[in-house]
């Protein structure tokens, strides 16, 4: 109750009393009573808990949201630097992913430390990896539309707070999520796109490459495009 109300009902007590015995009002102090100050002030409310990456790591770890955080060993929320040049979005953690609970360890993710490295980057120097969900989907099929709607806000969340220069998108699952479109890798690769201010490519996740090594071809280009695209905007980023 503010001041102001204060005097608004005082005044009305005035005239009440006033009018039931006669009293005029003048005969009452013009002031607020003593009494204010006994009256309970609402509580203000709580100041928002900052988001954090340990913070959204732990709402991960409990989350509910669809099926996979039932089936799940661990969650696999992400790795790298916490001001990453560079997000790595792949698809979803698979077999060793959740067994460790860290994203791309298994025989795709050395062949991407491998991509990375040869174009200057590393999740250890300049990059965040992450995925579209973050549980891993039985028999690492690829995660259903639902699931990833159900888990992408954690990823936008993390983007809030990394604020990358660029983003590689992994795979048909990441692309399409994070670009909302219903095109595959064939024809978004090595194009460039924008995510809230933020330019992001599409190229071949590394599992597809150690399936069909045809396609190594063309994501050795995609990242090479990357990689003038980034120099443009960080032109010592690989000293």
């Amino acid at each position: 109750m503010t001041g102001q109300d204060k005097q608004k009902i005082y005044d009305l007590l005035k005239k009440a009393s006033s009018s039931l015995l006669g009293y005029t009002a003048k005969d009452f102090s013009s002031t607020i009573p003593d009494f204010a100050d006994d009256i309970e002030e609402a509580p203000s409310e709580t100041k928002k808990e900052k988001t954090t990456l340990s913070s959204i790591a732990e709402k991960v770890s409990s989350c509910t949201n669809c099926p996979l955080g039932k089936t799940r060993t661990n969650s696999v929320t992400g790795e790298g630097v916490e001001k990453p040049l560079v997000l790595v979005v792949g698809e979803g953690p698979g077999e060793d992913e959740d067994k460790t609970g860290r994203p791309f360890v298994g025989k795709a993710g050395q062949l991407l430390d491998k991509m990375l490295i040869a174009i200057g980057l590393s999740r250890n120097k300049n990059c965040y990896i992450a995925n579209i969900v973050k549980c891993r989907p039985p028999h690492n099929r690829t995660p259903e539309r639902q699931e990833a709607e159900a888990c992408i806000g954690y990823l936008k969340a993390q983007i809030k707070i990394l604020k990358p220069k660029m983003i590689l998108a992994l795979g048909r699952t990441a692309s399409q999520n994070l670009l909302q479109t219903e095109e595959g890798v064939t024809s978004l690769h090595g194009k460039f796109f924008d995510y809230s201010g933020i330019p992001i490519m599409t190229t071949y996740h590394p599992s597809a490459l150690l399936r069909d090594e045809s396609k190594k071809r063309p994501a050795w280009e995609d990242l090479k495009s990357f990689k003038i695209r980034l120099t443009q905007l960080c032109p010592d980023y690989d000293k």
